[in-house]
């Protein structure tokens, strides 16, 4: 009975892997379906560009999310011409750092353990900046700004 169950759960597992690496094109077009009614109801010209994955000044909130997606961060406040938010969008570059070689694992008390590693070499560490951000005044983009993509 158990060797049975071993295949049908492999497969399984293999296609919640496959699940969560959606392409962009496939993640634009769920969060089309997820906001159906606000899309439907944009100007064409708006249509277009978020179908491009683009947003212009004037789009309201929901465009923005269609074309964009979920940003990283919120930020909201007020003025005194009515309420705004600020959605920043993240990016991620690999920074890379210098490692020496060294002990791992000193030895101790006369004991060999641990282990010698050589060096030098480079490794890597994930570091995120905005990337983009949208300003919104009353529900609709007053602005918004891209840094280019990062060359790391």
């Amino acid at each position: 009975m158990k060797n049975r169950r071993l295949p049908l759960l492999a497969a399984l597992a293999f296609f919640a892997l496959l699940a969560g690496c959606a392409t962009p094109q496939q993640k634009l077009e769920a969060r089309k379906k997820e906001k159906y009614s606000a899309y439907s109801a944009l100007p064409a010209e708006q249509r277009a560009a978020v179908d491009r994955g683009q947003i212009d000044v004037g789009m309201p909130m929901d465009a923005v999310y269609v074309a964009w997606g979920k940003p990283g961060q919120v930020i909201t406040g007020g003025t005194t011409g009515g309420l705004f938010a600020t959605w920043i969008y993240l990016g991620v570059y690999l920074q890379s750092y210098f490692v020496g070689g060294g002990w791992y694992g000193a030895p101790a008390c006369g004991y060999r353990a641990g282990y010698y590693y050589p060096g030098p070499y480079i490794d890597y560490y994930p570091v995120s900046y905005p990337k983009s951000e949208v300003t919104f005044e009353n529900g609709v983009v007053k602005s918004w700004r891209s840094q280019p993509s990062s060359h790391y």
